[in-house]
């Protein structure tokens, strides 16, 4: 594991990154670590009543650990232009509730991340503190922000190893830490609280738990396979951004179908292309006929009974469910195949 979190490290340029079970497990510690964190003048710790702000549209493992620490949840409209998080709603949805954000890098396209600065710095100027911001990157292994990698700018952010991600180590996950405070107190979190490295006298009996935590560590069997299939991750990402940059040339002049927005300051990996059409459901059922899979991949989150609750009125992604959809872009589609779904 040490040698997985060391590759990691150098792959992403970052310090304070610790490997785990799952992003699912990064980000529940994120959201744990956060709550039980000590008020100081700058933050005045999580209180009942408290609230999450975070996107409907990703999967559900990045909203429902907010759920298993007891916070609430305010939804953030989409942005139809990205699939990413809606920056003027967030910020038209602060409180001095707001005591995290949790921002998705849909598809590995990140979210604007000096925006999101600018946005905590408008809640201290209005309620003296700043929101943390967890970064959910589990699509977005290799994405850059201002080219530097996802898990660079200063806040939280989950990496996924899960089997399909672009780096696997079977299932996994990595949580960058904003800080070494931070990231001491995540190694002895992540294992229960224990500190694994102490001089015990007895290496069954653990030394006194100052604060207790999870067993959310990776193990050596997967640090070994991630380790392995870190040598040919440049290639598996390039090739997803080769199949996007054809898309995006073939499928621009193509009544019917809009093209998601690009920037120089966002560099995607692509895990998925996502794109938009005018008649869904048409076009999944033609797709389906030509032998090609195609899926929004994710349902919106908010529409589960277990968050009803927190029902409010999201216009852009009441309108962008009915659009998006995503093609297949991996590593494995061929130039034939590619040009091939284009056609179709």
């Amino acid at each position: 594991v040490k040698e997985f979190e060391k590759a990691l490290c150098k792959y992403l340029q970052c310090d304070n990154l610790v490997a785990l079970n799952s992003a699912t497990s990064a980000l529940h510690l994120a959201v744990s670590m956060i709550k039980r964190k000590p008020k100081t003048d700058a933050w005045p710790g999580v209180k009942d009543g408290d609230e999450v702000l975070t996107s409907a549209l990703t999967c559900t493992a990045t909203n429902w650990p907010a759920l298993a620490n007891d916070l609430n949840i305010k939804w953030v409209d989409a942005d139809p232009a990205t699939c990413n998080m809606d920056l003027d709603d967030l910020e038209s949805k602060l409180s001095d509730k707001t005591k995290i954000i949790i921002v998705v890098h849909w598809g590995g396209y990140p979210v604007n991340l000096d925006r999101i600065k600018d946005i905590q710095q408008k809640s201290i100027d209005l309620y003296g503190f700043a929101p943390l911001i967890i970064e959910d990157c589990a699509h977005g292994f290799g994405s850059k922000y201002k080219n530097l990698h996802l898990g660079n700018h200063g806040n939280y952010a989950c990496y996924s190893f899960q089997a399909i991600k672009h780096l696997t180590s079977v299932d996994g996950g990595a949580l960058i830490l904003p800080d070494e405070e931070e990231y001491k107190r995540a190694k002895l979190l992540r294992w229960y609280g224990i500190d694994r490295e102490s001089n015990r006298k007895d290496f069954r009996c653990e030394d006194d738990i100052s604060e207790w935590g999870f067993k959310f560590h990776m193990n050596d069997v997967n640090a070994t396979i991630g380790l392995t299939n870190l040598a040919p991750v440049d290639k598996i990402i390039e090739r997803h951004k080769e199949n996007a940059a054809f898309y995006d040339e073939n499928l621009k002049d193509i009544e019917g179908v809009t093209l998601l927005d690009r920037s120089a300051d966002c560099k995607s990996s692509f895990w998925i292309y996502t794109l938009k059409v005018d008649r869904q459901q048409d076009f999944m059922a033609k797709m389906k006929e030509h032998n090609i899979m195609v899926s929004r991949v994710h349902e919106r989150n908010d529409k589960h009974s277990c968050v009803g609750q927190y029902k409010s009125q999201l216009k852009n992604l009441d309108k962008l469910v009915g659009e998006m959809i995503c093609i297949p872009a991996g590593w494995w589609i061929t130039d034939e195949q590619r040009k091939y779904i284009v056609e179709c």
